[in-house]
């Protein structure tokens, strides 16, 4: 079932990350979450998040603007190991409060709470047309990248803010696409660092299907990537984003209450 799953979740949403205002993390690390306690869902989002992005560079990096890059990408790693640091800080806390459902009792943490709440606050940016248009001046690029790497670095979230600020820096199509993938590296690399270093390897030593399901989502987002390159011309996302927006609420809102 978790294969089915996550690597759905992988192909389709992979496709939609080249065009889309949403990106590949948002919701794949509440699918792993579903399966995985919620620091490990981050980190192996992480992987194949990285994977991914890695992959789409091979494809349109050639079309980045690397002073861009710079002013955003750098402010971004910075803050994305900041990011990932406090999401270790969260996972070793005790619960907040507990409280039974049915036959299971479902336990409120300091994590759940976290990413479950920024969630649907992402999930806000698909809802509400006036925050998803919403952008920011070229000069405040850095200032885009802190914002984008910090919660890059808790959450797994990043694509939103980095849309926002990268709108108003004059790219074209192509150049946005490769320009947002570069900056998406340089935090992915940046909160692996902090995640190996914390919590990442001894959480996958007792998750031992986390690695094999990571390589099997990492290929269904490649397959996904190249699906999307090939219909990035002919589709229509507006109610799609909508239904995403939605289901992301949902996922936050059970995320929060300690119901997943």
């Amino acid at each position: 079932m978790e294969y089915l799953l996550v690597c759905s979740v992988a192909l389709f949403v992979s496709g939609l990350t080249l065009f889309s205002g949403f990106g590949l993390g948002t919701l794949l690390m509440p699918a792993f979450a579903l399966f995985f306690p919620v620091p490990v869902a981050v980190a192996a989002t992480a992987v194949v998040h990285l994977a991914n992005n890695l992959f789409k560079v091979s494809l349109l990096g050639k079309h980045a603007d690397w002073s861009v890059v710079a002013r955003f990408g750098l402010p971004a790693a910075l803050a994305a190991m900041g990011g990932a640091a406090l999401l270790h800080l969260f996972a070793g806390q005790p619960p907040l409060a507990h409280y039974p459902l049915g036959s299971q009792t479902h336990w409120i943490t300091p994590v759940k709470l976290t990413i479950g709440t920024l969630i649907v606050a992402f999930a806000g940016l698909e809802l509400l047309p006036s925050l998803g248009s919403l952008t920011f001046d070229r000069r405040y690029l850095p200032v885009g990248g802190l914002l984008s790497g910090f919660f890059g670095g808790l959450s797994g979230n990043q694509g939103a803010f980095r849309a926002a600020f990268l709108l108003r820096a004059g790219l074209g199509p192509e150049a946005f696409v490769a320009t947002g993938t570069v900056a998406a590296v340089i935090v992915d690399c940046a909160r692996l660092l902090v995640y190996g270093l914390s919590f990442y390897s001894s959480a996958l030593r007792g998750a031992a299907t986390v690695g094999p399901l990571v390589a099997a989502a990492t290929l269904a987002a490649f397959l996904g990537a190249l699906v999307g390159r090939r219909l990035l011309k002919k589709i229509t996302l507006a109610g799609l984003q909508r239904l995403v927006g939605t289901l992301l609420v949902m996922v936050g809102l059970g995320l929060a209450a300690g119901l997943i």
